[in-house]
């Protein structure tokens, strides 16, 4: 059976270039063949800062936008986090996401596809990994990382993955299926 992979677009901005990346990973792992891929747009929960009144740790949710984030979180086996690097830092929309739930995100394996500038977001991809253990995720140390992406797409916004990128992202999608099978225990209990 495969594994449910939530491909989680965490830009909001208009005019973003998460869903292009989106999109082109989730028609990869469709050819990777051990993934189930989703994908999961912030930006379509429309989710507010954390307005819950009650702990994350409680499930007690009120909102219909947290509903449905639950829903969809809790669905998956495994993520993949398209993120923007934004001042050096991860994109807030994602802080938020990750902050409004808790028991959804636990014994689930998480890679990052971060974009930027020179860095390729790696220094977004180094902030997520620490609020992500925080709520019982797993980060992986395979990631891909995007430098310079805007000369990545053509004249049509469309992704032309180098070959190392090709390359790293099937690692990062091997190395996420087998923690996601080394997880499926904990999951289950």
């Amino acid at each position: 059976m495969k594994h449910r992979l939530s491909i989680i677009i965490g830009s909001t901005r208009p005019g973003r270039a998460g869903p292009i990346f989106a999109e082109w990973l989730d028609g990869f792992a469709r050819e990777h063949e051990k993934f189930e891929p989703v994908l999961t747009d912030i930006a379509s929960f429309d989710l507010p800062l954390l307005d819950e009144p009650h702990h994350p740790k409680l499930a007690k949710y009120e909102k219909d936008h947290t509903k449905a984030w639950s829903k969809a979180i809790d669905a998956a086996d495994a993520f993949v986090f398209v993120a923007p690097e934004y001042n050096h830092f991860v994109a807030p929309a994602i802080v938020n996401a990750i902050d409004y739930l808790l028991k959804e995100w636990r014994y689930k394996p998480a890679a990052i596809f971060s974009y930027g500038g020179v860095s390729g977001g790696l220094r977004a991809a180094e902030a997520i990994k620490p609020l992500l253990t925080g709520v019982g995720v797993m980060p992986i140390p395979e990631d891909v990382a995007l430098q310079s992406y805007r000369k990545l797409l053509d004249k049509d916004r469309a992704f032309q993955p180098s070959e190392y990128v090709l390359g790293e992202a099937r690692i990062m999608l091997d190395e996420l299926f087998r923690w996601s099978e080394a997880l499926k225990p904990l999951r289950a209990g």
